[in-house]
């Protein structure tokens, strides 16, 4: 049994070592990533400068794709006030400032702003109470239709 599980846990690395060495292989250089930064948001930001080389390829591809991907199924304002939302829970005031000035750039009112903030809050006041006193989770579901 041991030698199953010494054999399968080597395999496992070994593919994982080659997965992550291909995909690290197909990223572009630090530097056509600022340019690409750059090119994007016309500075590249301190907080990406400080990233760690070694991923911020990486970083700035997921975060690339989740703004800017014409496939995605969320217009970028409601992202925008998704992020917003979220960064007002956190709290993150830099994300809350970035966040606002992408939304309202991509039409969002005050009023959308506001009330992004205030879902964010409805959910976090009833997830406080739900998970604070314990409610038992089936339950819950029960009550909400199952499933």
């Amino acid at each position: 049994m041991k030698k199953i599980f010494a054999i399968a846990a080597i395999t496992a690395a070994t593919l994982l070592g080659a997965v992550s060495f291909a995909a690290a292989q197909e990223l572009p250089s630090v530097e056509d990533t600022y340019k690409d930064i750059e090119a994007t948001f016309g500075v590249v930001p301190s907080h990406i400068k400080t990233y760690p080389k070694s991923a911020v390829a990486g970083a700035w591809a997921m975060t690339k794709g989740l703004l800017t991907d014409k496939n995605n199924a969320l217009e970028p304002k409601v992202k925008s006030l998704i992020n917003l939302a979220v960064a007002a829970q956190i709290p993150c005031q830099y994300c809350t400032w970035v966040e606002t000035k992408f939304a309202k750039a991509q039409g969002a009112t005050d009023e959308e702003v506001a009330e992004a903030v205030a879902q964010a809050a409805y959910v976090r006041h009833w997830s406080t109470v739900l998970n604070g006193m314990q409610i038992d989770l089936k339950t819950f579901k029960t009550e909400f239709g199952g499933d």
